[in-house]
């Protein structure tokens, strides 16, 4: 049974970082797009960061753009977002989703993903 675990949320200050790591089983993960979705309370999931296959393709959304950066090491099976110059605004639960495909692109629609974690909370204080 394919897991996707997450870790490395917390409580940080505005301006502070973290680095949030996702560890899958359990799957091919060299053969999967993966990426970080992000939900607030009474907001719609929406992408952060996803990498293609090899790691080469990348796509950022606009709001996390100079700040975060997404990583992967396909010999364990871990994907990384490292998140810089946090704001309050980024308080969400941030979740890790992987989908197998045969295309070196990236893409990053959550509705395109089969495997999610359970999430890792981050909270930002002004």
């Amino acid at each position: 049974q394919v897991q996707v675990v997450e870790s490395g949320g917390g409580l940080v200050q505005a301006g502070g970082s973290l680095r949030l790591s996702c560890t899958a089983s359990e799957l091919s993960f060299r053969d999967h797009i993966v990426g970080w979705f992000r939900q607030a309370p009474g907001k719609e999931r929406e992408g952060v960061s996803c990498l293609s296959r090899d790691g080469r393709a990348s796509y950022y959304a606009d709001f996390v753009k100079g700040r975060f950066t997404a990583s992967r090491d396909n010999a364990k099976n871990t994907l990384y977002l490292q998140m810089n110059s946090l704001k309050p605004e980024d308080t969400a639960m941030y979740y890790c989703a992987a989908v197998s495909t045969q295309n070196q692109g990236v893409y990053c629609r959550s509705e395109g993903f089969d495997y999610w974690g359970q999430g890792t909370q981050v909270t930002v204080s002004s």
